[in-house]
């Protein structure tokens, strides 16, 4: 079960003593106690009023302004404010009982008589509450004129309401028989008003009334035995019956049969009244209950039935989405035919569960298999896009389920009728981009959007150059797609525009792409000119493409070397460990002293090998890595004398120095920031030696200086809500610095250095130097000295703007 929805909460108002609070209400208070109660309430009732004036849509203040407008009988304000909950919520069946009765209270006579009855009307057809419907039958009864005199047309409007009652609430199994138990009352009351002599119009009623009770008696209806009672006694006064004792005496075939049907509906549908009537059981145990008891009656087929058992759940959990999901998705299978019904209830629908933009949807679908008006179907968007949705995707839908119609519409006849053209299209497509600019939303889905837009300006539209407008505006968006070069592409080739198509590919098979993008967009160009195009096309094609995928395949190459690298160095390290956990658990054997003296001459022979003195450390290039178009790495080895581990230095001869960077960034980050610019071979985010936390510093290695300018070009641009400081890395610089900074601590400079080794104000990033005699972390490969000219400062955040 998706939501559980609670019954209304205001149902448990306190209404004891409305009258007298009316009757007194104005009269004036010397009391000092009721002079500040009031005074303590009418300033609720202003903050009450300015709540609802800044938010409309707040529920509870509605219904709290209402209980104390009602508590000190504030009447006009209690019928505006009455009117102005309704125009945004429905109210509960509760609430019109109370409005009517107050309006009665307040308007005795029969002058208000049809806006007290309009009341009643609105009440009942909001929700199946039975206990209304009585009231608004006795309300009737009582106060309209021509009913109260049995004139021929009063009787034939109580009767029209009696009907209409019946077809609302007489399947009601447990509330259902007041009603029809009510009906029959007024007929007997008519009974006994016609003139003794009158046999014939006596005799006519007595049908009317007789006919009242087979009906009834068809009904699986609580109390049904008792029902069978009174009929008799009925029939008993009419001299109609022998034997009131015997159960079936004077009663004809065909009712017995049909009051038997209907014992035995009865009793296959107790167990789930007696559920439903469990004053114990659980919000959410109800719900399932009549979600159970709904399965029943679709089971048995009874389309009637069924409707009056979702109405009854839908009183009792009015903003249940998924009774309501049910049940319109069943009057669309069932009711096709009934429009007006069917447009009722999702209106109805869409009232209690504003934010479900299934039911929004589905009520705009219903509303065009019903041939509804533009300013229909119009409307309801329109409302619908005011609510606020879990979702971006319901958004999405809900526009595309209103361009769909609107191509269908425009299709059709029906677009003359309506005065519908294409340009209504074109709006909201452009109304939805707008919308979805401000929200996260799918590559797919964005795509989807595009596509379609630019489809239909091709083809419903027949404007080519409109429809080219739409997939530049997706790619200057979102041009790291392939899918967006793609579906730009086979567009043009639908439409017969090869040259187009073949322009498109020389523009972005250079770029970098998303995924294995970039090598797909160059195969699928030689696919391309394969296919339409000359010898001559093909052949530049493949000039084009063959460097492209080359630097592709070498940097994919790099990539997996430096992972195989990467594990290689893991397995190693494992392998010394597991070597030292071996040496370790014999460390406690026995060794006669003569063993012991030449293990520990070995060591220092060992020793004395392996760790070479300061003036033999190697100044020379150990390796240079070189691959096409690739940034060239020149790596020093020095034996670190206690870990015997490799420490790497890089020329920096094609590298970007980046700061300013959020502690959160990482190296996906980073590529993807660079990726339109294009060249990345390599990223290095600098991380705390001691607990591996980014330092907010990295260099970024490119493949040419071309690439390089073009991310230099990027300084100042925004990544992860920090604007990046981004410059050109300069060893010789760095190396220089270094130099001077030693110098200076030799001639016993006071030059002031941070924990990190580096110069306070010198502006360039920490180092970590392979002269540092502290001992490092294990797995830890540094950094070498480099120079940053750039400040690491905290720049000021732009503003964001709605």
């Amino acid at each position: 079960m998706e939501e559980i929805a609670v019954k209304w909460d205001v149902d448990d108002i306190n209404h004891e003593g409305r009258d007298d609070e009316m009757a007194s209400a104005g009269s004036p208070s010397f009391s000092d106690s009721d002079s500040d109660e009031e005074t303590a309430e009418e300033l609720e009732i202003g903050a009450l009023e300015k709540q609802l004036e800044e938010n409309p849509l707040n529920y509870e203040a509605h219904v709290q302004y209402i209980q104390h407008l009602r508590k000190h009988g504030h009447v006009e304000k209690l019928q505006q404010a009455r009117e102005s909950m309704n125009r945004y919520f429905p109210l509960s069946p509760k609430m019109w009982q109370d409005w009517a009765k107050d309006e009665a209270t307040l308007n005795p006579e029969s002058e208000n008589f049809e806006e007290i009855e309009k009341i009643y009307e609105r009440g009942v057809h909001e929700y199946l509450f039975v206990p209304l419907w009585c009231d608004y039958l006795e309300f009737v009864e009582e106060h309209d004129p021509l009913v109260s005199e049995c004139a021929p047309a009063g009787l034939s409007k109580m009767r029209t309401l009696f009907e209409h009652a019946l077809t609302a609430a007489g399947l009601h199994f447990s509330e259902g028989g007041n009603i029809w138990e009510a009906y029959r009352e007024f007929e007997q009351a008519v009974f006994l008003t016609i003139d003794g002599s009158d046999n014939e119009e006596k005799v006519k009623q007595a049908q009317r009334i007789r006919s009242l009770f087979y009906r009834q008696l068809s009904v699986p209806l609580i109390n049904l035995r008792s029902t069978l009672t009174d009929y008799k006694l009925w029939e008993a006064e009419q001299g109609n019956l022998n034997d009131v004792n015997s159960e079936f005496d004077g009663v004809s075939s065909n009712i017995i049969s049909a009051y038997q049907k209907a014992l035995e509906m009865g009793s296959a549908r107790a167990p789930y009244e007696e559920q439903l009537s469990n004053c114990d059981a659980t919000e959410v145990d109800k719900l399932q209950h009549y979600m159970n008891y709904i399965k029943l009656e679709d089971s048995v087929g009874d389309p009637a039935r069924v409707q009056a058992l979702y109405e009854r759940a839908l009183t009792d959990f009015p903003v249940s989405s998924d009774l309501w999901l049910g049940y319109t998705s069943y009057l669309d299978r069932t009711f096709k035919q009934v429009s007006e019904f069917v447009k009722d209830v999702y209106s109805r629908a869409t009232r209690n569960c504003t934010w479900v933009g299934e039911l929004w949807i589905n009520h705009m679908l219903a509303l065009e298999r019903m041939s509804a008006s533009e300013k229909e179907l119009s409307t309801v968007f329109e409302r619908a896009i005011q609510y606020s949705f879990p979702s971006v995707k319901e958004y999405l839908e809900l526009f595309l389920t209103r361009i769909d119609g609107l191509r269908r519409r425009i299709s059709s006849t029906v677009a003359k009728e309506d005065g519908l053209d294409y340009s209504l299209i074109r709006e909201t497509f452009q109304r939805a981009v707008d919308y979805f600019s401000l929200q996260v939303i799918s590559n797919d889905d964005l795509l989807h959007l595009y596509a379609y837009w630019a489809h239909l300006e091709a083809t419903l539209g027949k404007d080519f150059v409109a429809a080219r407008g739409v997939w530049e505006s997706l790619i200057k968006k979102s041009g790291s797609l392939l899918e967006a070069w793609q579906g730009y592409i086979a567009m043009e080739v639908r439409m017969g525009h090869i040259n187009e198509a073949r322009s498109i590919y020389k523009r972005c098979y250079s770029k970098r792409l998303q995924g294995t993008g970039s090598e797909d967009i160059c195969h699928s160009w030689l696919r391309f000119e394969r296919e339409y195009g000359t010898l001559d096309d093909l052949d530049l094609a493949v000039k084009k493409v063959t460097p492209r995928l080359q630097e592709l395949t070498a940097y994919k190459t790099q990539q997996d070397s430096k992972g195989s690298l990467s594990t290689q160095k893991n397995v190693s390290v494992a392998a010394v460990a597991s070597q030292k956990r071996k040496a370790n658990k014999t460390f406690g054997d026995k060794q006669t002293p003569a063993k012991k003296k030449k293990d520990v001459a070995q060591e220092r022979s060992e020793a004395s090998l392996a760790v070479p003195t300061s003036t033999s450390v190697p100044n020379q290039q150990d390796e240079t890595l070189r691959g096409t178009g690739e940034h060239q790495h020149n790596v020093k080895d020095v034996r670190d004398s206690k870990l015997n581990k490799t420490k790497l230095f890089y020329t920096d001869n094609c590298t970007a120095f980046v700061s300013n960077l959020s502690l959160e960034v990482t190296e996906k980050h980073l590529h993807g920031f660079f990726m339109d610019s294009g060249g990345v071979a390599a990223i290095r985010l600098l991380r705390d030696k001691f607990n591996g936390r980014s330092r907010g510093l990295a260099y970024v290695d490119f493949v040419d200086e071309e690439h390089l300018a073009a991310a230099i070009a990027k300084n100042k641009h925004k990544l992860l809500g920090k604007r990046l400081s981004i410059a050109r890395s300069d060893p010789k610089q760095g190396r220089n610095k270094s130099s001077t900074s030693s110098h200076s601590r030799a001639r016993g400079g006071d030059l002031k250095k941070d924990h990190k080794g580096v110069a306070e104000g010198s502006g360039a990033p920490p180092r970590e130097d392979s002269r540092n005699t502290a001992k490092p972390s294990r797995n830890i490969t540094f950094a070498a000295p480099r120079a940053g000219a750039m400040t690491l400062g905290w720049p000021k955040r732009g503003g964001v703007t709605d």
